[in-house]
């Protein structure tokens, strides 16, 4: 991508600076000859702009990039037996359940993508919450309380919930039944996208809303956490078998927790996106390992991607966003890979 003005002006500083760690001979760099089998998450997200700048940084290093989209456990399944090198975009710990079964055979590498982690829980509109001073998702058993978020006149309160099929909806359904509001609660699975657009509608027409979400993403950007919304804790931690959260429920410096609390008990306390690589192929590939563990992104970063993917998610869309990314903080990106070429020529 050209780059102008001031842009230019510091690409060029970047490129000598990342002279000073490149190898004289292009064949000396550490991917050089290689190639690298490359596995994203069949989930679509900011995760996936995050891959179109990562897997440049592994062509910088001189790696030929093949990449694949398979679902999580697939993919950790595959790099454990030797049929991938390297795994992007794993929600832990939402998939500590199925890395455990294979963990012997792979490397879990970075601090995951997000700088600080992501946070998940219920979500309401602020005018609601404190006009009647919800603080915990607890107190939707009072059935008054919870007509205020009947949509569709049956009394119960309508939850916006994940898609069929994603496990955070798993956890929303166990949840409501162990939190005793089965009998006011009604969660509703369906494209999660669309029941968004119908919940921003409501929003905007000064009606309440309910719903499970995550932050960062298009959602907590659209609706600001302690501006239009608050985050609802849960009475006490309580996860099915399949889902573990081996930091607990309580997060710290969550903004918009209702009522002011401070730690507040999230849906499943905080998570990341982390890569994970073959226990031989991380050995070998010290390059590798640096890049992931220097490339890591602000919540605000994330979100704004995730806003813009609401609109576009083309393949074209996903490429732009990267490249853009890459333009407007070539330095950083530069500074990346000259710690990556440097940690794989020692």
């Amino acid at each position: 991508m050209k780059l102008m003005g001031k842009h230019a002006t510091c690409a060029a500083a970047a490129v000598l600076a990342i002279g000073a760690w490149l190898p004289a001979q292009a064949g000396e760099l550490p991917g050089e000859g290689k190639t690298l089998r490359f596995a994203r998450s069949d989930s679509l997200g900011a995760n996936y702009v995050q891959d179109v700048i990562l897997i440049e940084g592994l062509k910088k290093l001189g790696y030929k990039v093949q990449m694949s989209t398979l679902g999580s456990t697939a993919s950790m399944l595959a790099a454990s037996q030797g049929d991938m090198d390297f795994v992007s975009d794993i929600n832990m710990p939402q998939q500590e359940a199925s890395y455990v079964k294979v963990k012997d055979k792979l490397d879990m590498i970075g601090e995951g993508s997000i700088i600080g982690g992501g946070t998940n829980g219920y979500y309401v509109d602020k005018k609601t919450a404190e006009a009647y001073n919800i603080t915990n998702i607890e107190q939707l058993k009072d059935p008054k309380i919870a007509a205020l978020f009947d949509t569709n006149g049956d009394g119960k309160a309508d939850m916006v919930n994940c898609d069929p099929g994603w496990r955070c909806g798993d956890v929303v359904d166990y949840q409501i039944e162990k939190f005793g509001l089965k009998d006011t609660v009604q969660s509703v699975r369906a494209k999660y996208e669309a029941l968004l657009a119908e919940t921003f509608a409501r929003h905007k027409r000064g009606e309440p809303i309910l719903l499970y979400t995550w932050t960062p993403s298009w959602v907590t950007d659209t609706l600001k956490p302690g501006v239009d919304a608050v985050w609802l804790p849960i009475p006490f931690d309580a996860l099915p078998e399949n889902v573990e959260s081996p930091g607990g429920h309580m997060v710290k410096g969550i903004v918009g927790c209702a009522g002011g609390q401070d730690p507040c008990r999230m849906t499943t306390g905080s998570w990341n996106w982390m890569m994970m690589v073959n226990k031989d192929f991380n050995a070998a590939n010290p390059a590798v390992r640096k890049l992931v563990e220097v490339m890591r992104w602000p919540t605000s970063t994330w979100a704004q991607w995730e806003t813009q993917l609401n609109k576009d998610s083309s393949d074209r869309a996903l490429k732009k966003l990267g490249e853009a990314w890459i333009a407007d903080n070539q330095a950083t990106f530069d500074d990346w890979v000259a710690e990556a070429v440097k940690a794989g020529t020692q």
